[in-house]
């Protein structure tokens, strides 16, 4: 069974390089019926930031690809800009943790101006990093994810949450240290989930798991919100890493064949998700073919 033509097909969280596949890994995600992409920023060359300076060109960098995937392809670009939670701890041995913080901050605030300014659509990826660090770090690394928090919550718009795999437990850990942030659960995202939970294992927070055969067969039946994403990394020493960039796509298309009660499921990722978490309803560009 077709897709429905006004259906969005959407990855939620994928990286795109200009020293990878960047515009033809894009084509190949088109080629396979996807629509939308949601594009994270990352670090381009073997220099981690030190300055706001470099993340202002980084975002810039991201900003590009996006705008060159939509007029080389049709699909629809969203980006999730952030300085990445795991920089912080390079730049501390280089610059020293204090100065470390401060340039996160400042790179955050930037990204908050590039949501108020119709640019990005969400603050990330954010959080705290997925490996033993001294205290003094995890404690830094804290004080800037409360950081990212206020701020995503000041401009209004989602945050995009890097970390290790959650537990039951550690859901509500994290959905009680936003909640101390006053930022609202609903628009908190944990992306590379891939253990799907029963939503009350969930602690409110919308998991963006990722698309392997198992955790769609599992989430298809789940309520939303939550997403699907490839975490593809556009790597030329990790190709086709962590997801090829086409899956999502792929994954949708199997389910449709199953008939209109997949079409249904569906819609929770693509479309009620989006509308919930973002604020806005994606849409299949007109006069492009989307499949």
């Amino acid at each position: 069974m077709a897709l429905p033509p006004d259906l969005p097909v959407i990855d939620h969280h994928c990286h795109l390089s200009p020293d990878g596949e960047g515009v033809e890994a894009a084509r190949r995600f088109r080629a396979a019926g996807g629509t939308h992409l949601f594009l994270a920023t990352q670090q381009y060359g073997a220099k981690t930031p030190d300055c706001v300076e470099d993340y202002a060109a980084q975002f810039e960098t991201t900003e590009r690809i996006a705008r060159a995937v939509e007029s080389m392809t049709g699909a629809v670009v969203y980006l999730t800009i952030a300085p990445y939670p795991v920089d912080l701890v390079r730049s501390a041995e280089t610059l020293g943790l204090a100065a470390a913080v401060e340039v996160h901050r400042s790179a955050l605030e930037l990204a908050g101006r590039w949501v108020e300014e119709g640019r990005a659509v969400a603050v990330g990826e954010v959080g705290r990093p997925h490996f033993s660090v001294a205290p003094e770090v995890f404690e830094a690394c804290s004080e800037v994810f409360r950081t990212a928090l206020e701020v995503a919550r000041d401009v209004g718009c989602p945050a995009v949450v890097h970390c290790e795999e959650l537990t039951p437990d550690s859901y509500r850990e994290l959905a009680g240290f936003a909640a101390r942030a006053s930022f609202p659960l609903g628009r908190l995202v944990k992306h590379y989930a891939k253990v799907v939970r029963p939503v009350a294992d969930l602690g409110g927070i919308v998991p963006s798991y990722l698309a392997t055969r198992d955790a769609v067969a599992a989430s298809a039946s789940q309520p939303g919100p939550w997403f699907w994403e490839t975490d593809f990394l556009d790597d030329p020493k990790r190709p086709g890493a962590v997801l090829d960039l086409a899956t999502v796509a792929r994954r949708a298309r199997g389910m449709g064949e199953t008939g209109p009660s997949g079409i249904e499921a569906l819609r929770i990722p693509f479309e009620a998700s989006v509308q919930q978490v973002y604020g806005f309803r994606p849409t299949v560009r007109s006069g492009v073919p989307a499949r």
